[in-house]
């Protein structure tokens, strides 16, 4: 039976918990946190992303996060807290119900990139 995006899209919210951005920055000012931008280049382009965040295109994510992949991306580490942002939070709880199918155990969804640039959160160009 096929799955439709809303079952795919409540399934990642039940996996993956929301924390706000200033949850968000406790996390990150305690160390051992990424924080992962998973919008596509041109929306990153258009309007920067938060200061130090990794972006990887959620379409890459497996690619850049399984460490036994040639692409593996350094920055993922299962040991650290993933906080995931997109658009408006739908595809950073889907990538963060992959990262949990991939062996991360403390993966978190911000939502939006504009909840992190409306609460003041530090945004590079």
């Amino acid at each position: 039976m096929a799955t439709s995006v809303k079952q795919m899209l409540e399934a990642a919210n039940a996996a993956v918990p929301k924390i706000t951005p200033a949850q968000a920055k406790e996390m990150i000012a305690k160390g051992n946190t990424l924080v992962v931008d998973v919008r596509d280049g041109a929306e990153v382009a258009a309007s920067g992303k938060a200061a130090g965040a990794v972006h990887v295109s959620r379409g890459l994510l497996e690619f850049k996060a399984d460490p036994e992949l040639p692409t593996h991306d350094k920055n993922f580490a299962r040991d650290k807290n993933v906080i995931l942002y997109c658009g408006s939070g739908g595809r950073a709880a889907l990538a963060g119900k992959m990262l949990k199918d991939l062996g991360y155990e403390k993966v978190f969804n911000m939502g939006g990139f504009k909840d992190w640039a409306d609460s003041g959160g530090a945004v590079e160009k």
